[in-house]
């Protein structure tokens, strides 16, 4: 009777456990589905703006400013340098913004402070705000705001107002990346500095900050990548389409994604292999940048 029990058992521990392996293969199945038309989908599309806008493709594209009235000639050299330009202020706005910011919070704040933990709430909420809510936030108190305070031309649209407007839109996320790479420093680097007699400045400066660094660089390339692709703050702000000058930081400006948008708008076919043509600009652009990203990690977690 036991031995007969031991068997139906056994039988039905098999059959539960072959139930479960086939809902894992399913599920398995089921995400490689999913994952497989994405990367299709993608696919399509990569495909589709190559062979649209590879023909235009050539030195003269990109040095050449955009024209409406002989599209054969346009180019988009005034955005490719808004753009350009953009990152790089952008980029000297959030690097010192955001890391001090998550130093302070990782380092210094007391968590247990109300108004600390009101600071990392609303961060993490400013996250995943809308970008349209910050050329919004932009155009009401960086373009047409204390302009005497700010100094960005009277009201009128500048490539300073609108690097600090997408600033704004990626600072969350650097200071959050930098947190997490500055808490990855192992404790004990930071216990060992400071029982050989460090200070805690010293120690967060020579040996949490050198530490983090991969870190804190991967989440700032990879934050000016979200920004370079930003419309809708760059059109509240007052980024133009068709500019024939090149941009100044007190001056008007364009960019490539409003570039992008604007040839798409119109209705000749040409304008469409031309903003294919630019997409192609911008994505190996950000193949660029993602690449200094995992070089720059790569390159300092070996180091360090």
């Amino acid at each position: 009777m036991a031995v007969a029990e031991s068997a139906i058992t056994r039988k039905v521990v098999e059959r539960a456990s072959g139930g479960q392996r086939t809902r894992d293969l399913l599920f398995r199945l089921s995400l490689l589905l999913c994952l497989f038309i994405a990367v299709l989908f993608l696919g399509v599309l990569l495909v589709d703006v190559v062979i649209d806008g590879a023909g235009f493709l050539s030195p003269h594209f990109v040095t050449s400013y955009p024209s409406r009235l002989t599209p054969d000639t346009s180019g988009v050299r005034s955005a490719l340098l808004g753009t350009l330009y953009l990152m790089v202020l952008c980029g000297l706005f959030i690097v010192p913004v955001g890391v001090a910011a998550a130093v302070y919070l990782e380092e210094y704040a007391d968590p247990t402070r109300w108004y600390n933990r009101l600071v990392e709430v609303n961060i993490q909420n400013l996250a995943s705000v809308p970008s349209v809510v910050y050329g919004i936030l932009g155009l009401a108190f960086i373009v047409r705001g204390p302009v005497d305070v700010w100094g960005l031309g009277e009201g009128q649209p500048t490539l300073l107002a609108g690097a600090l407007t997408l600033g704004l839109l990626v600072l969350p996320v650097v200071i959050i990346v930098s947190r997490e790479a500055i808490r990855a420093v192992p404790p004990s680097i930071r216990e060992g500095s400071l029982a050989l007699g460090a200070t805690k400045w010293q120690t967060l400066w020579k040996q949490v900050l050198p530490g983090s660094i991969a870190g804190i660089a991967t989440g700032v390339i990879l934050a000016l990548s979200r920004a370079i692709g930003e419309t809708a703050p760059l059109i509240l702000v007052g980024a133009g389409a068709f500019q024939l000058f090149d941009p100044k930081v007190d001056g008007p400006f364009s960019a490539m994604p409003i570039q992008i948008f604007n040839n798409v708008t119109e209705s000749k076919p040409i304008f469409q292999e031309l903003a294919a043509a630019a997409i192609l600009v911008l994505l190996i652009l950000l193949l660029l940048m993602n690449s200094a990203a995992i070089y720059l990690r790569n390159r300092y977690e070996t180091k360090w």
